[in-house]
């Protein structure tokens, strides 16, 4: 799908959105203007003075106003994460490069499954990706995740895996430890990307760093690696790259969808987290539908399980 960013003035923005009155959506993302639907091209105006064309007709409908764009404002570089320097240290203007980032969400929730996302953000992409609201994913409430998720599907090549509650526990009972299940997960998702994106290929690939480079290599040394002209690592990682922070988000709505299935399927809320509020979902789970019903709900392992069991005999 095709996309297409202009700068405009917003008096430019109100004529845009006088002529496309009939094509108004109803809904506004945040930031927006306003949001409109026309053939085969979405129309989506920002206060910031962008306005994003997507879909198959978006060089075209975007043409019909290239006269009223303005030269946009250069791109500043996100800011380096504040860790020691390591070997996979990123450079400091790794703000401004093609990177292709990768991250994870799940695996400090006792319910739901873990999910890794990669994205491929090039140079002329950044400045989509964050007019599209892309930053922290910890710090953006589940509605906005769906909807900007939505967007970033349409807007960038990604790779996605989920891995569901059944096999993790699986992989846990063989011995495997959650760094390790999380290094092939992340090394799976940069592999199908990297095949995905051929010919082109990524300045390098950053991950958001959950230990450190010797073991997390050390995880995957009977794994075929993802290959990349360089590997950078870094925790904070969604504030080094925004490619990352994308990878986040589409992680994270994988997650929340997953979420909601859990609970339709529970026949009430599953809470996030580890806490004790989670013990008491986990233990009216127990008495409502088995013991056995944990091993597709929950990362078993987990001290929660013994907490719920505790309950139960109260």
């Amino acid at each position: 799908m095709a996309n297409v960013v202009l700068q405009m003035t917003l008096s430019s923005i109100s004529e845009l959105k006088a002529h496309y009155q009939a094509k108004i959506s109803p809904t506004v993302p945040p930031g927006g203007v306003f949001a409109a639907k026309v053939d085969r091209c979405n129309i989506t105006a920002y206060k910031s003075g962008k306005v994003l064309f997507q879909g198959a007709n978006a060089e075209k409908e975007a043409g019909l106003w290239s006269s009223k764009a303005s030269t946009p404002k250069p791109t500043t570089a996100t800011k380096k994460s504040s860790v020691k320097n390591h070997a996979y240290t990123p450079p400091s203007n790794i703000g401004e490069m093609s990177i292709i980032g990768s991250d994870e969400v799940g695996t400090g929730d006792y319910f739901g499954p873990i999910t890794v996302a990669a994205v491929y953000a090039d140079k002329a992409s950044i400045p989509l990706l964050k007019e599209l609201g892309v930053r922290d994913s910890k710090n953006i409430k589940d509605p906005e995740i769906l909807q900007i998720a939505s967007q970033l599907k349409h807007a960038v090549p990604f790779s996605l895996l989920v891995l569901d509650n059944v096999k993790y526990n699986t992989l846990q009972a063989k011995g495997m430890s959650q760094g390790k299940i999380k290094a092939y997960l992340h090394n799976l998702a940069l592999k199908k990307l990297i095949e995905k994106i051929k010919p082109t290929e990524a300045e390098a690939v950053l991950v958001d760093q959950f230990a450190k480079p010797d073991v997390f290599f050390g995880y995957l040394k009977d794994q075929e690696q993802f290959q990349a002209k360089k590997i950078y690592l870094s925790t904070g990682a969604e504030s080094v790259h925004v490619s990352v922070a994308a990878a986040s988000i589409l992680a994270r709505a994988a997650f929340v969808k997953k979420f909601e299935a859990l609970s339709k399927e529970a026949g009430f809320t599953i809470p996030k987290g580890a806490g004790p509020h989670v013990d008491v979902a986990a233990a009216r789970l127990i008495k409502e539908k088995g013991m056995e019903s944990l091993q597709s709900f929950t990362k078993m392992h987990f001290a929660n399980t013994d907490k719920a069991k505790k309950l139960l005999k109260k």
